[in-house]
């Protein structure tokens, strides 16, 4: 499909001439953009854009102005390349509102776990679900998700916590990959949790998780990284950096939950390993800062969580002002984060950790692309990359996305090329 979108308000996050991979530090406060400006689509790729008034002079004129040209008027809206959002957990067998209300009368996200609650009542579900129920609620969710205006996503398993019930969920991802038009990430997360049958012999489900799940996803070539929740409560560096040996040795790139409840040293373990992203670090200080800074893994602030669980939220401006990268992320999830909403990820990125909107764009666009590993072809407005854009509705700036909390502001959403 041939599409051109012409007299765009303001053509946002657009790559002229240098390529970038992620944005850092200070530099997150400028967001590229072209006022009245065009964008033409062939074959699912960006192919051209510009200012409207030099459409005349395009080396493509003659094919934008093709019959077989779909013409789109974007006058008094503005165009951005689509969210990816690189931390969800969005296959999952049902909600868990009751778990929500136990939180409203008083209870933390520990206790509900120990009672039971939390990520073992989710491995419950998933062991009793079947792979086309699972596929269905998830398709809905992920259909959601685009037409607010995501592109890209990253799935974790991690709520079976049997091989047999990861594997599940890892099967259903990679189905999911074919069924639907949104680029997908595949991440191995069966160190999420420990079972409760493990809880007195934490060794022995690492053992599992290294032994046994790992190989066998492994040699399905299911995951395209390995997760661990290395915190307080949950996995320890030693035991997380045992189960990422074991990931690498079949091409699993580390990603980490780290630091979400305490300073668990996960960030650095994260940094030892070279992983693409450690994610939530509510629990980020000058040791972790530094270690960042030495290292290509982004920190991944997922926002949602922090708001729902009503927790401290991530030190985005301490890590701005450090001269670091920033993405965010949705953490869909049924616990802590029931949420793919990344407008709303863009509002709490401003309005609680005073995020500039210029910074939380970035972190929602080609900084989380970076954090999934695809970059190259996602997160900006440049030549030769995915057409995985959205339209706004008519709106008077850029900054109005994340100021008007709970609006969806998206008008039409074009994923490969296509409008969906």
């Amino acid at each position: 499909m041939k599409i051109l979108i012409k007299n765009i308000k303001e053509l946002i996050q657009v790559e002229e001439k240098v390529a970038r991979s992620k944005v850092c530090g200070k530099e997150m406060a400028e967001l590229p953009s072209i006022k009245e400006a065009y964008l033409y689509i062939n074959d699912g790729l960006i192919k051209d854009f510009g200012k409207n008034d030099s459409l005349a002079s395009s080396e493509f004129y003659n094919e934008i102005t093709a019959k077989d040209v779909k013409t789109i008027d974007a006058s008094g809206k503005l165009v951005l390349p689509s969210f990816c959002d690189s931390h969800t957990h969005i296959v999952y067998a049902g909600s868990r509102e009751i778990e929500y209300i136990d939180k409203i009368k008083g209870l933390s996200y520990e206790e509900i776990a120990k009672r039971g609650g939390g990520i073992l009542n989710s491995a419950k579900r998933m062991q009793k679900a079947d792979e086309s129920e699972l596929i269905e609620q998830a398709l809905e969710r992920l259909n959601e998700i685009k037409m607010l205006g995501t592109g890209a996503v990253e799935i974790k398993s991690g709520y079976g916590l049997t091989t047999e019930s990861e594997l599940k969920m890892m099967r259903v991802i990679k189905k999911l990959k074919e069924l639907t038009p949104l680029t997908i990430k595949s991440t191995f997360m069966g160190a999420h949790a420990v079972p409760l049958e493990y809880k007195q012999n934490q060794k022995a489900y690492v053992d599992k998780v290294v032994d046994e799940m790992i190989p066998a996803v492994g040699d399905e070539n299911l995951a395209d990284y390995i997760d661990v929740f290395c915190d307080r409560g949950f996995f320890t560096q030693q035991e997380t950096e045992r189960i990422l040996e074991a990931g690498l040795k079949y091409g699993m790139q580390p990603k980490l939950h780290a630091n979400e409840l305490d300073y668990s040293g996960g960030i650095q373990t994260g940094v030892k390993y070279n992983a693409l992203s450690v994610d939530h670090l509510e629990f980020t200080g000058k040791d972790e800062i530094e270690a960042l800074l030495n290292s290509d893994t982004m920190p991944t602030l997922l926002p949602g969580a922090a708001f729902f669980l009503e927790i401290v939220y991530p030190p985005a401006r301490k890590m701005i002002e450090s001269g670091l990268p920033v993405a965010m992320a949705s953490d869909y999830n049924p616990g802590s984060s029931p949420s793919g909403n990344m407008q709303f990820v863009t509002s709490l990125g401003c309005i609680k950790m005073k995020m500039l909107p210029e910074e939380a764009i970035h972190s929602v666009t080609i900084n989380g692309a970076y954090a999934m590993g695809v970059e190259s072809n996602m997160g900006t407005i440049k030549k030769g990359k995915k057409a995985n854009i959205f339209i706004t509705k008519k709106i008077p700036t850029y900054s109005f996305i994340p100021y008007s909390y709970g609006s969806n502001n998206v008008d039409k959403v074009i994923v490969n090329g296509k409008v969906q």
